[in-house]
């Protein structure tokens, strides 16, 4: 068999298994695990899969940029945002994280409904300026134009001084073994710290994340409390959080 037709049936199988495994591979196609790791690595830089140890699972389409990423999935992730805003009370104190599905959850607020925002990310921020029954507590740093919210040391010392009611997390992937994911280093740091200073941490998924992961680990599916989804998780992703007893919306 050609490499090129073993990396065709590899991606089938992954997209079928949502997960691959290097010596699995390298029986059923009767080559050395060397070659099977050879056909990961390319077609991970080819931006095809996500490598991890002893294998691969799929790759989170959410990894694109911002302005790309405003018109994927819109009406998956305003039905998300209109659940998400159903778990608000009046008087909390609500960390918000950036992104493309907690701007549509900022778009879906109630105008009286009065409550504290605490946000690492200045596209939040500015967005909430026309609700006047919301106080904003802005969390400075370095940066990150990718995914437009401020990291480094900075935002981890402030994070330190919060204790919020609910943290809406925002992921580029979640998956069953590598649990939730994101695609920058610093970007994990700083929502592991947030999701620290929360009682509750609520994941907000679309549909192209279920299933796929990126390079970082923010943590185990345990560190969400609750997952809002849009569709139907499959059996072995509602097994996975039910085990970790994460509630499903």
């Amino acid at each position: 068999m050609l490499s090129v037709q073993r990396k065709q049936q590899i991606l089938a199988l992954l997209a079928a298994e949502n997960q691959v495994m290097s010596r699995e591979l390298s029986q059923r196609f009767g080559v050395s695990e060397d070659s099977i790791r050879r056909d990961l690595r390319e077609l991970a830089a080819e931006g095809l899969l996500q490598r991890v140890h002893g294998g691969a699972l799929p790759v989170s389409a959410a990894i694109a940029p911002f302005e790309t990423r405003k018109n994927v999935q819109i009406s998956s992730k305003q039905a998300i945002a209109r659940k998400a805003v159903q778990l608000i009370q009046p008087g909390q104190v609500v960390i918000l994280d950036g992104g493309t599905t907690t701007t549509e959850l900022v778009r879906a607020l109630p105008a009286d409904l009065a409550f504290t925002v605490i946000t690492h990310s200045p596209g939040i921020a500015v967005a909430l300026v026309d609700f006047p029954q919301v106080e904003v507590i802005m969390l400075g740093g370095q940066l990150y134009r990718h995914s437009v919210v401020n990291v480094g040391a900075t935002v981890l010392q402030a994070v330190a001084l919060i204790n919020a009611d609910l943290f809406f997390m925002g992921v580029t992937g979640v998956h069953k073994t590598a649990g939730l994911t994101t695609g920058n280093y610093e970007e994990a740091g700083v929502k592991r710290a947030l999701a620290a200073r929360a009682a509750e941490t609520v994941v907000m998924v679309s549909r192209e994340k279920l299933n796929s992961a990126s390079a970082f680990a923010i943590g185990d599916l345990s560190l969400a409390s609750t997952l809002i989804v849009d569709g139907e998780p499959d059996s072995a992703m509602r097994e996975a959080l039910q085990q970790q007893q994460v509630a499903l919306l």
